[in-house]
């Protein structure tokens, strides 16, 4: 009987530990965040545009322009890519999933350090946009 109750608990281990290492979640995309800063005056797109090259290039993301208003933010971490579509006007922006490669993408749902790269690129362009 112990012999059993340890062959059950090792593979009851064994199998939370693969699938601990592969946390998914739900993707998380930024639609229409406004554009807030501390001046009275408002944001034109140049200055929105500024302030998300500055804080994913702050992140280490690499951002490309694609055209005006559309920027591609790309993050390459180990053996990990994500890649994202960044649209902005002078009043709002969004972050949404464009690509990526070992993360578990299945259609809905994506390894959790994503979302994390996400939220803190969200947060980081906050703080550009306040700094203006």
């Amino acid at each position: 009987m112990k012999k059993l109750f340890a062959i059950v608990l090792l593979a009851g281990l064994s199998l939370a530990i693969a699938t601990g290492c592969r946390t998914s979640t739900p993707i998380y995309n930024v639609q229409d965040a406004t554009i807030v800063t501390n001046s009275d005056k408002p944001a034109t797109a140049t200055d929105v545009k500024k302030a998300i090259l500055r804080a994913g290039t702050s992140l280490g993301w690499n951002m490309k322009e694609e055209k005006p208003g559309h920027i591609i933010g790309t993050l390459h971490l180990r053996t990990h890519m994500a890649q994202i579509d960044i649209k902005y006007s002078p009043s709002s922006y969004s972050i949404t999933y464009r690509d990526s490669q070992n993360l578990n993408y299945d259609g809905t749902n994506i390894h959790g350090n994503y979302n994390g790269w996400v939220q803190r690129l969200q947060q980081n362009i906050q703080s550009q946009m306040n700094l203006m």
